[in-house]
């Protein structure tokens, strides 16, 4: 049988056949070989009798994530707000230049924008390409535009614990009635209440899983961007590249660079310029720690 992984708890894998939910285990072929079913695999099992069954293997995937630990994406959506937690904007550029590379569609939803419009900041967004939704999952506002841009596709939700990604997810389908926490005011954060990477079956048609959500200190982990790729992963980039002085340009500080010229020109954010620059310098270093 063929299916889908929908939630992956304590070594068990709840795969989605045609309806059916069947309640798996991995061969040993995939620990000894290092590989793991992520939720979004298709998979193929074999049943062992009741709702019980076993991955066989695991069919080719499009994309895959180590954080959040899903596969086969068609969109990422980054939950970010201007307060109670404040996002730094640097989080949301690493986000989407990983989902770029991953061939996958960055969408960035600023929440609470009942209680700090992101007007500026989410205009930065949509002027670089990128899908910018503002939403209240409080009050409902945007969650309509937010639906339709996620209609019929496989997402995740990923953000900052606190900020809002299952009480989104619990606008979007009010049955779901996924648990939530309060975000501390004295720390600016809130609680994992996500423990786990489950998708859900929304009324718009869309798969969207809820992921647990990551402190601060989680954007220095190097989740692999590769230097030489990099500047095609900023899309307001792309007009730009090949048309440098030098061949091998990396952006940064070089004379002649187009790059530099579009962001003196106000083409480019200065935000995203340096969220740029110091992605570069982390894959530069990686790769000679690396070597």
């Amino acid at each position: 049988m063929t299916g889908t992984i929908i939630k992956a708890l304590s070594g068990f894998y709840y795969v989605d056949c045609g309806g059916e939910t069947i309640t798996c285990r991995a061969r040993g072929k995939f620990r000894h070989s290092g590989i793991s079913p992520l939720v979004g695999d298709r998979v193929e099992i074999t049943p062992l009798g009741g709702d019980n069954g076993s991955v066989e293997q695991i069919l080719e995937r499009k994309n895959a994530f180590s954080r959040p630990a899903v596969a086969n994406m068609d969109a990422l959506i980054m939950i970010a707000a201007g307060v109670n937690p404040v996002t730094d904007p640097f989080l949301i550029d690493r986000v989407a230049a990983i989902a770029e590379q991953k061939h996958c569609e960055p969408i960035i939803v600023w929440n609470k924008c009942d209680l700090e419009p992101c007007d500026a900041l989410c205009a930065v967004y949509a002027d670089a390409g990128f899908t910018s939704i503002q939403v209240s999952a409080a009050t409902g506002a945007g969650i309509s535009a937010l639906s339709d841009a996620i209609a019929g596709k496989t997402v995740v939700f990923t953000g900052n614990s606190g900020v809002g990604k299952s009480s989104i997810l619990n606008r979007l389908d009010p049955a779901l009635s996924i648990e939530t926490g309060e975000v501390s005011e004295k720390l600016g954060r809130g609680r994992h209440t996500t423990r786990h990477v489950e998708l859900f079956r929304l009324p718009n048609g869309a798969l969207a899983a809820d992921t647990p959500g990551f402190a601060s200190f989680d954007t220095e982990v190097p989740e692999l961007l590769d230097r030489e790729t990099l500047g095609e992963a900023f899309r307001e980039f792309r007009p730009y590249l090949g048309e440098c002085r030098f061949v091998g340009c990396s952006h940064t500080k070089e004379k002649g660079c187009a790059v530099l010229a579009a962001l003196d020109a106000g083409q480019i954010s200065p935000s995203r310029h340096r969220s740029y620059c110091r992605l570069y310098e982390a894959a530069k270093q990686y790769k000679e720690w690396e070597h």
